[in-house]
């Protein structure tokens, strides 16, 4: 059995060595994205002017009537003091050939008591501009850049699920591999620091996978719960707990709407959401709003004013509503619903380490760090292992010399 088990983890390891490197660096820069992202581009973040500050929904209004060309599609509905008001838009659609406009952005940095435009952005452009860098690595990290084919697979986000599946089964198996016998535990928790050279790389292969083998499996099975939530991630847990059904596929938003409706403002939404959560007595105060014209679907998150993340808990309560009719179509609220539910919530803040705020965070880093280490120290000891065995291969096929006395 373990022959079997050598050669399967010799396999999947080289075949996901290259794409866990990636994600394992990336992962650890990602967790530091807003204050990294802030630090190499404080103009987009930090307000020029001190003036009070206006309200967000009058911000968008301004906003949307000072170029008719763009919507705002994500409005932060509270302002930090000192710091811009960061809206996600999009343009409208041309009416002369029913094709968005183009933007050549889909970020804004507004200063709160002004509502000018401090600066513009293509979030998640293919660009290594300090501009444009935290939100390429934050979307390469799960993308990879890999197009999105015409039934909407997108790639990408795809193949790194696979990769997380094949993950979580190979770390199974280097955990048996680790421990080849009851005597021996000893040997697979130490690390051959004085000897160096090839001791230690397999050391911190096989030693180091074994001390974080928890986090890698929590890490592994959060990367599929969120790159194949709706393929792989809720069919499997719908097979042991009831799931809520998510607001895309709520019949209401699927069912025809009367032509020419027009939706309802964020103006009515917002006070839809403050009235809702004051009765499901939610902590927050509705946080920032989303639209999507689509799918005829608002949505508004509860927070506090800079707590996008929600550091330290299992994330923020998000309502969805009808755009149209204003009738609630969905909803995620932090430890309610089932079992089921309160695991697929958990998916990001464990992932993130946001759950457990700042010492979360710095140990996903770490752990971003290790990822990467144990797919390089794979690697090195696959290459010489191979080397071994052509070496081996090469002397049996040589021909022996016949000594004649």
């Amino acid at each position: 059995m373990r022959p079997i088990l050598v050669r399967l983890h010799r396999w999947f390891g080289i075949g996901t060595a290259l794409f866990l490197f990636v994600s394992g660096l990336t992962g650890a820069v990602i967790a530091w994205n807003q204050e990294l992202d802030a630090l190499l581009n404080p103009e987009f973040y930090y307000a020029r002017s001190a003036a009070p500050a206006l309200s967000s929904l009058e911000l968008a209004n301004r906003v949307e009537a000072a170029d008719p060309h763009l919507r705002v599609t994500y409005l932060p509905l509270g302002v930090v003091p000192g710091r811009t008001l960061l809206m996600r838009v999009e343009g409208r659609r041309d009416p002369s050939t029913g094709q968005p406009y183009a933007l050549g952005f889909n970020q804004i940095a507004v200063d709160p008591a002004t509502g000018r435009i401090q600066a513009r952005r293509d979030w998640g452009a293919l660009s290594l501009k300090r501009l444009n860098l935290m939100p390429f690595l934050y979307q390469f990290h799960y993308t990879l850049y890999l197009p999105t084919t015409g039934n909407g697979i997108a790639i990408g986000v795809w193949l790194l699920g696979i990769v997380a599946i094949v993950w979580l089964f190979d770390s199974v198996i280097a955990l048996v591999l680790a421990f080849p016998s009851f005597k021996a535990w000893r040997k697979s928790l130490a690390f051959r620091v004085q000897r160096g050279g090839y001791a230690l790389v397999f050391d911190l292969h096989r030693s180091g996978g074994v001390w974080v083998w928890g986090l890698l499996g929590v890490i592994a099975l959060t990367s599929i719960g969120m790159n194949l939530a709706q393929p792989v991630m809720r069919p499997v847990v719908s097979l042991f707990s009831t799931l809520t059904p998510e607001p895309e596929s709520n019949p209401e938003l699927l069912a025809p709407h009367p032509a020419g409706a027009a939706s309802l403002s964020r103006e009515r939404i917002v006070a839809l959401a403050t009235a809702a959560g004051q009765e499901m007595k939610l902590s927050a105060a509705p946080g920032a709003t989303f639209e999507i014209a689509s799918l005829n679907l608002y949505g508004v998150g509860y927070f506090k004013p800079g707590g996008d993340y929600a550091d330290g808990s299992l994330g923020n309560a998000w309502i969805y509503w009808d755009a149209q009719t204003g009738r609630q179509v969905g909803g995620s609220v932090p430890w309610r619903g089932s079992a089921g539910d309160v695991f697929m919530q958990a998916q990001f803040p464990l992932h993130s380490g946001r759950i457990l705020g700042l010492p979360g965070r710095v140990l996903v880093s770490f752990m971003g760090v290790m990822v990467a280490l144990l797919s390089a120290t794979g690697l090195v000891i696959w290459f010489k292992k191979l080397k071994a065995r052509r070496t081996a291969a090469r002397r049996a096929k040589a021909p022996k010399t016949v000594v004649f006395r």
